[in-house]
């Protein structure tokens, strides 16, 4: 009888084992697929940003983006003028440290993890994010400025006016 009971017990903690294994390798991918999706989330506020400080240039004033902190206080204005709320870490890696992309005059077009996990997103990106499709490294998603694009507010107000 002996024998039998400590054989149960062994089936048991084998199962609850396997259990356990599975739910962790499933807890671990919805993991990585949230701080992908915080990923992309925070790489376009970045983009906004970036996007909305070469948009209110002063007139007299520099147009070029030489840090990230630059968005946090517009320098070229006497008053506050913020393009971003903070630096926000790197859902990925955790840190506050991203990798920026850098125009010929040495300005920020955009920022990137620093990360060279694979994501498991390959495919089904908005429009803003479609140049990440196939992309194999998380360093590969750039949140790029793009030139001319207008924050939504403004946008709206320009439409209403033509119209």
């Amino acid at each position: 009888m002996g024998g039998f009971t400590y054989l149960t017990v062994l089936a048991i903690v084998t199962i609850m084992g396997i259990t356990l294994a599975a739910t962790g390798e499933v807890w671990h991918v919805a993991l990585k697929r949230e701080k992908e999706r915080e990923l992309l989330f925070v790489g376009d506020q970045f983009r906004r940003a970036i996007n909305s400080y070469y948009a209110h240039t002063p007139v007299s004033g520099s147009s070029k983006l030489n840090r990230l902190e630059d968005l946090l206080q517009d320098p070229r204005y006497p008053t506050a003028r913020r393009h971003l709320r903070k630096i926000y870490a790197d859902p990925i890696s955790g840190r506050p440290e991203w990798g920026v992309l850098k125009g010929a005059s040495g300005e920020i077009l955009g920022v990137h993890s620093l990360s060279e996990d694979e994501p498991m997103k390959k495919f089904n990106f908005s429009f803003a994010d479609s140049n990440f499709e196939g992309k194999t490294r998380y360093a590969d998603w750039v949140f790029m400025h793009t030139p001319g694009a207008e924050p939504p507010r403004q946008l709206a107000a320009k439409l209403k006016r033509e119209s």
